[in-house]
C-alpha cells in the first residue's frame, strides 16, 4: 500500500517546483501566481486522490523549493521587519496603584489590566488559560503553518504591570515561553532545564523581549531582574507629559517617575518605548500636538519607540460614567487623523511608531476614535501634501516599495537623559530608505556592576527585510531579504570605532537571548547578563 503522506510529498514537489519555478521567477505578480497555484492544486488532488484542494498552508508542509514558499507565504508583513513578533497576555491581574479612570479590564472583569477581554492578543491568551507555553506554541505553529519562517523569535509580554507580579510569576512566565521556543521541533521533555542557556543555540532563538510596565515600577530593582530574565526593551507607560492630566485620570505616578525610569534603562543598555495617548481629560489638540513635540525635542525624553492611543470610552469605567454625565467627549477620528498627521510631520528618524490606536473591536468602544486604519489615512493625506513620515517603520526597507540603489553609512548623533546617543544606520539616503541600524550610547550615571565610566552601550543592532532564519543564506538577487548580508557586522565596527574614538575602552552589548552566539562570533563574550569586548 502506497503511503499516502509520500505521494503527496512526493507529488507536490515534482510538479510545483519543476513546472513553476519559471514562471514564478519573472514576478509575475499575487493573481497570476493564485490563478497558477490553483491549477497545479487541481492536478495535485488528481494524482494523489484526494478529494479536495489543497490548502497554500497544506503545501507548504511539503514544498521543498525555497523559492517557492516566498509566493504562498499569508500575511507576509509578519516578519518583513526582520523578526517574528509573539505577543503573550499575563493572566488577569489589577494594577498595584489601583485603576486609571479610562482603563477596563483587571479582575473584576476576569481580564488582563488594561484590555476589555476582545483584543485579539487577550482572546488568544484567554483561550490557552493564560499558560505562556501554549500561547507562544500555538502562535508559532500558526505562523508556521502559514509560511512564515520563525527561527527568530522577538517575545512581547503584555497584560498590565508585569514587573509588580511576584518575582516567582515572573521568572515562571518567562521560562515557559522559552520552553515553548526551545521544543518546538523536538519535546525534549525536561522542564528543569535552564531554559535561556537552552535557547541560545536553540533552532528558534529569542532575539528580544520586551516588557510593558509603569514608570514607578521601573527602578533599578524591577530593572535587574528584566534584564535577568533576558528582557532587551522596555515599554513605559508614560500617557503624556502633563502632571495635572496625570493626577486627573488617577494614574497614580508623575511626570518625573518616567524621566527616571528613562534614564535607568538607557543606562542600563535596554531600548525604550513611550505609550502616550491622546486626547484625555483636560487635554485638546494643541496640548497633545504640544506634548509631542516636548518628548521629539525635550532630552528627558525622546523615546526610541512609541505606541500612540487615541483615547476611548469604554464599558466599566470612570471615564464611561463621566461620559454619560457629558463631562468628557474623546477626540473625534477626523482630529485623531489630523493630530497624527502633524505628528508624524515632526516625528525623527531614529523614533520608531509602532502602533496607533488600540486592537479593542469597534463594537466594544462606547465612544472616540472607531476606525482602525488612522495611520493608514494619516499617510494617505501626507502624501496628498507631498510630505512624508521618516520614523524608522515608515523608512524600513521592507515597507518601502520602492528597491534600494546607492545604500551608504548615516550618523545621527543627539543628547538624551544626560548621555549621547548614536544612531548609525545604513540607508539609501536619496530615497530615504532604511536597511538597518545600531544605537550607540555614552551613558550617563549607570548603576550596574558591568558598566563604568570607562563602558559604551550598544542598546540596539536591527537589519530589516524578510526574515532568514539563523544561519540561512541571503538570496543577494532578491530585493526583499536584507539580512545576512553583512550589515550587522559592518554597523558593530562603525559602533566601536566611534566608541574607541572617543576614549571608551569597553563595549556593552544589551544582546537578546539567542544573539548571543552570534556576539561570540564578532569577539564578544559573556559579562553578566551583557555581552562584552574591551576595545
Amino acid at each position: 500500500m502506497v503511503d499516502k503522506t509520500d505521494s503527496i510529498e512526493k507529488i507536490v514537489n515534482e510538479l510545483i517546483t519543476s513546472r513553476a519555478f519559471e514562471e514564478i521567477e519573472g514576478d509575475i505578480g499575487k493573481t497570476r501566481v493564485e490563478q497558477m497555484m490553483n491549477r497545479y492544486k487541481k492536478d495535485i488532488s488528481k494524482r494523489t486522490g484526494v478529494d479536495k484542494l489543497l490548502k497554500n498552508s497544506e503545501i507548504l508542509k511539503y514544498l521543498k523549493d525555497k523559492r517557492i514558499k516566498k509566493y504562498l507565504i499569508k500575511k507576509p508583513t509578519k516578519t518583513i521587519s526582520g523578526v517574528a513578533v509573539i505577543a503573550v497576555m499575563t493572566s488577569p491581574a489589577d494594577c498595584p496603584h489601583g485603576r486609571c479612570i479610562m482603563c477596563p479590564g483587571g479582575l473584576a472583569n476576569n481580564t488582563p489590566q488594561s484590555y476589555t477581554g476582545f483584543e485579539p492578543a487577550a482572546l488568544r491568551g484567554a483561550q490557552c488559560n493564560y499558560d505562556p507555553y501554549l500561547q507562544v506554541r500555538h502562535r508559532l505553529e500558526q505562523l508556521y503553518t502559514i509560511g512564515h519562517p520563525i527561527g527568530k523569535v522577538e517575545l512581547i509580554v503584555m497584560g498590565g504591570t508585569f514587573t509588580s507580579r511576584d518575582l516567582s510569576y515572573q521568572e515562571y512566565f518567562i521560562k515557559e515561553c522559552l520552553r515553548a521556543m526551545n521544543e518546538f521541533y523536538e519535546d525534549h521533555g525536561q522542564k528543569d532545564k535552564n531554559q535561556i542557556v537552552e535557547n541560545e543555540m536553540a533552532k528558534i532563538r529569542n532575539v528580544g523581549i520586551t516588557f510593558e510596565t509603569r514608570p514607578d515600577y521601573c527602578r533599578e530593582k524591577e530593572i535587574d531582574t528584566m534584564l535577568n530574565l533576558g528582557g532587551t526593551k522596555v515599554e513605559l507607560g508614560v500617557q503624556t507629559v502633563y502632571d495635572y492630566i496625570l493626577e486627573k485620570i488617577k494614574r497614580g505616578h508623575t511626570v518625573k517617575d518616567s524621566i527616571k525610569a528613562n534614564r535607568l534603562l538607557r543606562d542600563s543598555g535596554l531600548k525604550v518605548g513611550f505609550h502616550m495617548m491622546l486626547g484625555l481629560p483636560s487635554s485638546d489638540f494643541d496640548r497633545d500636538y504640544d506634548m509631542f513635540y516636548e518628548i521629539y525635542n525635550n532630552e528627558d525624553f525622546k523615546p526610541d519607540y512609541l505606541k500612540i492611543y487615541p483615547t476611548l470610552v469604554t464599558k466599566g469605567t470612570e471615564l464611561y460614567d463621566w461620559w454619560k454625565k457629558g463631562l468628557y467627549k474623546p477626540c473625534s477620528t477626523e482630529d485623531a487623523v489630523k493630530l497624527i498627521t502633524e505628528i508624524k510631520k515632526i516625528t525623527p528618524p531614529w523614533v520608531r511608531i509602532q502602533r496607533i490606536q488600540r486592537d479593542i473591536p469597534a463594537p466594544y468602544i462606547v465612544d472616540g476614535v472607531k476606525k482602525s486604519n488612522i495611520r493608514q489615512m494619516a499617510q494617505e493625506i501626507l502624501i496628498k501634501e507631498n510630505k512624508r513620515c521618516r520614523c524608522i517603520r515608515c523608512r524600513e526597507v521592507g515597507h518601502v516599495d520602492k528597491e534600494p540603489e546607492n545604500i551608504d553609512l548615516s550618523l545621527i548623533k543627539y543628547d538624551c537623559s544626560g548621555g549621547e546617543e548614536f544612531f548609525i544606520s545604513y540607508e539609501d539616503i536619496a530615497n530615504d530608505i532604511l536597511i538597518g541600524f545600531t544605537r550607540l550610547r555614552f551613558p550617563a550615571s549607570p548603576y550596574r556592576r558591568e558598566i563604568n565610566k570607562d563602558t559604551a552601550l550598544i542598546r540596539e543592532l536591527h537589519i530589516y527585510g524578510q526574515m532568514l532564519n539563523i544561519g540561512e543564506r541571503s538570496d543577494d538577487e532578491d530585493k526583499k531579504i536584507w539580512q545576512h548580508r553583512n550589515y550587522g557586522r559592518l554597523l558593530i565596527s562603525k559602533a566601536e570605532e566611534i566608541a574607541k574614538d572617543n576614549g571608551f575602552k569597553k563595549l556593552v552589548i544589551c544582546s537578546g537571548i539567542g544573539v548571543r552566539e552570534y556576539y561570540r562570533k564578532l569577539g564578544y563574550s559573556r559579562d553578566g547578563i551583557y555581552m562584552s569586548k574591551y576595545l
